[in-house]
């Protein structure tokens, strides 16, 4: 039997493609989870791999899709093989266990760990570059200016939460997290 796994790192990313070709390739199961790769702890990654058995494969999309290091990738697919599972990599093709195909694994891994590292580097120097901003503030950027937010618990005063959150499209769990705000600085 074939089986595939997909995984993107955030909730905001889509495992659309990787389904798509997985389902192209002919995997009659699917996996998929948003979780970060760089976690051992991948619950359906986990699930998957207790119910491989002799005979059947395991397709990812890309090796970084099922491993967080080269020795990590090593590991997984010498166990796969030992259980006499095949490992299908879409963008590098039937991993075999072959010398040459221990020998390729190892070096393709390298890459994507190695790809994995310099993504990690960038995003460290892009902070540390952003930081010495004297506007630099970490996280996501706030969804309404502070003069909506004034509105909005002016709307309060007569108001319920339901009613304002209507007129402003302000949540009720935001208008209470300012709220609070507002109480502690007073």
């Amino acid at each position: 039997m074939k089986y595939g796994y997909a995984r993107v790192s955030t909730v905001q990313q889509d495992l659309e493609a990787q389904f798509q070709a997985l389902k192209n390739e002919g995997c009659e199961c699917i996996y998929s989870e948003k979780f970060t790769g760089t976690k051992a702890d991948r619950p359906k990654f986990k699930e998957v791999l207790s119910k491989l058995k002799d005979g059947d494969t395991l397709v990812v999309t890309k090796l970084d899709r099922f491993a967080r290091s080269t020795i990590d990738a090593i590991n997984t697919v010498k166990e796969l093989f030992e259980k006499g599972v095949k490992v299908h990599v879409l963008n590098m093709g039937l991993v075999e266990d072959t010398p040459t195909g221990r020998l390729i694994l190892t070096i393709m891994s390298g890459f994507a760990e190695f790809e994995r590292d310099m993504i990690v580097e960038r995003t460290q120097e892009g902070k540390a570059i952003a930081k010495q901003r004297e506007d630099f503030r970490e996280g996501r950027p706030n969804k309404f200016t502070k003069k909506q937010i004034s509105h909005a618990l002016q709307l309060l005063k007569t108001h319920s939460y339901k009613e304002v959150e209507e007129m402003t499209k302000i949540s009720k769990s935001t208008l209470i997290r300012f709220k609070k705000k507002l109480h502690t600085t007073e």
